[in-house]
């Protein structure tokens, strides 16, 4: 992400309309966060899925933290790289 001609980091939550407030989490002191039954039940986590934690950043401060199904992302990763290895295999 790259800052603005007055030098501040877009927004996540401004840029798109579909963002929301689900839960408010405290992390332990071991670092460890509980999502909320609900929140898991809605996002289709169970116990032993695997997570992948993504970032927004702007230079070297993290503004926002996504968390997403490994499977969802590899799935969204197959799916954009998929078109791009057919071209070059031909």
């Amino acid at each position: 992400m790259t800052k603005d001609k007055k030098g501040n980091c877009p927004s996540p939550i401004m840029e798109s309309g579909c963002w929301r407030v689900e839960a408010l989490v405290s992390v332990d002191e071991r670092g460890q966060v509980v999502l909320p039954k609900e929140l898991r039940e809605k996002a289709g986590i169970k116990a032993g899925d695997k997570l992948a934690v993504a970032s927004w950043n702007c230079g070297d401060k993290i503004y926002c933290l996504f968390v997403l199904k490994a499977e969802d992302l590899a799935g969204m990763v197959k799916s954009m790289l998929g078109p791009v290895m057919s071209e070059i295999t031909k």
